[in-house]
């Protein structure tokens, strides 16, 4: 999950009642233009289910080189073979997911809008860093908003690469790749789009190639 300048992460939709139709769907999806990670975020459901989305949806992810992080949890990413856990301030401590997951697999952190959080979580090791919301986004209750100011400061001052989540659409991208984002992360701006999601994967990598051509 290396940074190229900005990639596009995705995040799953948030129930996945049919595995082998959602399957489908990645795989157009991932065929469509460039994918860091797809991040397999599952709320308030038993770890069995878990289970079953990565074993699923981890071959479709490896087999076009794109990292699978799971949500939250650091015991059942290492457990499952996860590429990585995305953990957020109140998912366990940052020294208790680097030692679940070792020193060879990613352990990205959510900030909000936090640089203090931020500088922590790349001092202690973090691969990523995570802030958000950037824009109103319905996909989760957002904690808070992230002005795009904060990934201009951390892109000029720091070197752990960070990640903009939160309501980022094919009409927002290029703004937060401009603004210095080193991973553009994407849920319902992929699955809801009205083209479908490998429509919307070819065009958020336009964006987000057109941001990076402004940022220069």
């Amino acid at each position: 999950m290396s940074a190229s300048l900005c990639r596009l992460y995705l995040i799953t939709p948030p129930k996945l009642d049919d595995l082998a139709g959602f399957g489908r769907v990645l795989a157009h999806a991932l065929d469509a233009g460039d994918v860091a990670a797809l991040q397999i975020r599952l709320k308030d459901v038993d770890d069995d289910i878990i289970a079953a989305a990565v074993d699923a949806l981890s071959p479709i992810a490896a087999a076009r080189d794109v990292a699978v992080i799971l949500n939250d949890r650091p015991d059942l990413a290492a457990k499952l073979g996860c590429d990585g856990v995305h953990i957020g301030q109140e998912d366990g401590t940052f020294a208790e997911a680097r030692r679940l997951m070792g020193r060879d697999r990613i352990v990205g952190v959510t900030c909000h809008d936090s640089r203090h959080m931020a500088m922590e979580a790349a001092e202690a090791g973090a691969d990523y860093v995570a802030f958000g919301a950037v824009f109103p986004t319905g996909t989760k209750d957002a904690k808070s908003r992230c002005e795009l100011e904060v990934l201009s400061i951390w892109q000029e001052t720091m070197e752990t690469p960070c990640v903009a989540i939160g309501g980022i659409t094919v009409e927002t991208a290029r703004e937060v790749a401009r603004a210095g984002a080193d991973f553009v992360a994407v849920c319902a701006g992929v699955w809801s789009h009205g083209e479908g999601p490998a429509a919307a994967v070819a065009a958020l990598n336009r964006e987000i190639d057109a941001g990076l051509a402004e940022r220069a």
